[in-house]
């Protein structure tokens, strides 16, 4: 399973939070209420952008094995490896439940509930096969 961990620079508000960028992903950015929470933060926004430039087509930059931080960052700083799985990831968000509406006979609904099916499920099942795919193409 494909993996990718990139160097987050943490960055402390003086109020216990703390700040989270990521020298080699511009605009890869987060915030945790205290060190635990920035660590979970951090790795959700790795996670999301990493997903985000590959749906766009954009290129991965290879992790620097030293970023470089911003002059401006303040004093006690730490720099710490993020990990995430990128398919894991992009499995999660791919394969998310999306609602939508649809319009069905009044009757054909109250049928459907009578007999307590699951018209999302049987939607679902209908569209895959129009489209003729089993699971997510590609």
């Amino acid at each position: 399973m494909r993996k990718a961990t990139y160097l987050g620079v943490f960055e402390p508000d003086g109020s216990g939070g703390y700040g989270v960028y990521f020298p080699d992903l511009p605009g890869c950015a987060s915030y945790g209420a205290d060190l635990e929470a920035a660590r979970r933060e951090a790795a959700d926004v790795l996670g999301l952008h990493l997903y985000g430039m590959e749906k766009g087509g954009d290129p991965i930059p290879e992790p620097s094995k030293a970023p470089a931080v911003d002059p401006e960052t303040a004093e006690g700083y730490l720099v710490c490896p993020v990990t995430v799985f990128p398919d894991l990831v992009r499995n999660e968000i791919d394969n998310r439940s999306a609602r939508t509406n649809i319009t069905l006979p009044a009757w054909v609904k109250e049928m459907a509930e009578e007999q307590k099916l699951n018209i999302s499920q049987i939607a679902t099942t209908a569209l895959m096969d129009v489209l003729g795919v089993q699971g997510r193409p590609g």
